[in-house]
């Protein structure tokens, strides 16, 4: 069962509600633990961003071929609370790269314990760039089309 959003604007009674879907790759996994709570027992909205930010990371690695820092981000709505026992699930999409930068989209959901549900719980743009072993601004390299399928 997923998390149902609302329905496209101008959508009359014969049109399917639009499922709320992630959207690029799956790129962290992980559970969210009683350590990673603060004193009431949410899990804080740091250890959130933070497995966001390493899956942006990932993303960026993977895209730049090489080191990357994070430079920015934008700003980041907390959409619905992370529970002990939930899953975390980070996907990312590089939406924009420049010759040394890049922006990646990253969306954080939960798969509530023991459930099949899923809900996004925040989304926020990175902005990333790629670096040399100096610590240098680098270009990233241009994409290198796959060969077709045979």
């Amino acid at each position: 069962m997923q998390h149902v959003g609302l329905a496209a604007a101008g959508s009359g009674p014969e049109t399917a509600p639009e499922v709320d879907l992630p959207r690029g790759d799956l790129t962290v996994r992980t559970i969210a633990m009683p350590a990673d709570t603060n004193a009431n027992g949410d899990i804080f909205g740091g250890w959130v961003l933070s497995q966001m930010d390493q899956a942006g990371g990932i993303a960026g690695v993977d895209r730049a071929q090489g080191r990357v820092v994070t430079v920015a981000l934008d700003a980041m709505t907390f959409i619905r609370p992370v529970r002990v026992g939930d899953v975390l699930c980070v996907y990312t999409r590089v939406s924009h790269v420049g010759r040394t930068s890049m922006k990646i989209e990253v969306e954080a959901w939960a798969r509530r314990f023991c459930t099949q549900v899923r809900e996004r719980v925040t989304q926020a743009t990175f902005t990333f760039v790629a670096i040399d072993e100096a610590g240098r601004p680098r270009p990233i390299p241009p994409l290198v089309p796959s060969p077709p399928a045979a």
